[in-house]
């Protein structure tokens, strides 16, 4: 009798959360009544289906670096950056599994400083359990939504297809920091686990992969990219290392900057969005220019008014 009460409470519970987690998952469309981090979920959530060829994910680094209105005006690729400060590697998985209930990408483009998050075995599995929860139970993931509807309080946020405009500029001191080195960087506890279920549900759904390093001293080395290039050979991964190419990309660090050497600013992920834009044409992904495309006309509008204030930001950032 009591095996059959216990299992009735558990039946009761799961359909309480799941019919609260229906609705919080409807309200949870709307980003503005949306904190933070899962803002990103939010944001891809609302684009029309099956309209982004190129999705792209991380940490901060990847919002500060890739700005898909330049990557649409310049090849017309469609592209949604899905980063999130200090990303870890459980909370990329399911954002992918998130964003993949929508669109068909062909290209998964991966900010690899993610990989290098370090996480104990009791704290990775502590992420693991919460994200789980989470994206089975948004509830979870978004229960101080009634704070937001109760008290009438909007998240206001600016994004332009998930990247960020930051225009400071804190010049780096320029150094060598990628030097020559036999050694390697161990990556982080988990990250093999939940890349192998990355790369699984990628080749599943035909989506490629490409893992990119961004311009960041702070955060690269000789010694990750060691581990970068011997974790793509093994996996059957392109790997995109900016780092090795920052003159060739143009980069200024006594400009491009944001906060010394950490993230870029926004002169800084143009440079990087217009060399990445460049590879991605001359990929064997052939990724489609949908310039013209009618149901994408929205898409022209937003770039148009990005480039303009993207040019207003820069004017002032370079003192002109």
């Amino acid at each position: 009798m009591q095996i059959f009460k216990n299992i009735l409470f558990i039946l009761i519970l799961l359909i309480l959360l799941t019919g609260i987690s229906g609705w919080m998952d409807s309200a949870a469309k709307d980003e503005d009544l949306v904190q933070g981090r899962n803002k990103s979920i939010s944001r891809i959530r609302r684009e029309p289906d099956q309209t982004i060829d190129v999705l792209v994910m991380g940490d901060s680094l990847s919002y500060s670096s890739v700005a898909p209105l330049i990557l649409w005006k310049d090849h017309g690729i469609t592209s949604y950056v899905c980063g999130q400060p200090g990303q870890k590697i459980q909370e990329t998985y399911y954002l992918l599994k998130t964003a993949l209930e929508k669109q068909s990408p062909k290209l998964l483009i991966l900010e690899t400083n993610v990989l290098f998050r370090g996480q104990g075995k009791l704290d990775g599995l502590e992420e693991s359990v919460a994200e789980a929860g989470n994206y089975h139970f948004p509830i979870f993931r978004f229960h101080d939504i009634w704070k937001a509807l109760l008290m009438e309080k909007l998240y206001k946020g600016e994004s332009y297809k998930g990247f960020e405009i930051r225009d400071g500029v804190q010049s780096y001191e320029e150094e060598d920091y990628m030097k020559e080195s036999a050694e390697k960087k161990e990556m982080g506890e988990n990250v093999e686990g939940y890349m192998e279920r990355i790369v699984e549900l990628c080749r599943e759904k035909n989506v490629e992969i490409l893992l990119l390093s961004t311009p960041s001293p702070k955060n690269y080395n000789y010694r990750k990219h060691n581990a970068l290039v011997e974790y793509a050979q093994k996996n059957n991964l392109s790997y995109m290392n900016m780092n090795m190419a920052v003159k060739e990309i143009g980069i200024d660090w006594k400009a491009d900057s944001l906060d010394k050497g950490d993230h870029l600013n926004l002169s800084g992920a143009c440079k990087v969005t217009a060399y990445l834009g460049e590879y991605l044409d001359k990929s064997e992904w052939k990724l489609p220019d949908r310039r013209g495309d009618a149901a994408l006309s929205a898409w022209e509008k937003e770039a148009e008014e990005f480039e303009q204030k993207v040019a207003e930001k820069l004017k002032v950032m370079r003192g002109k």
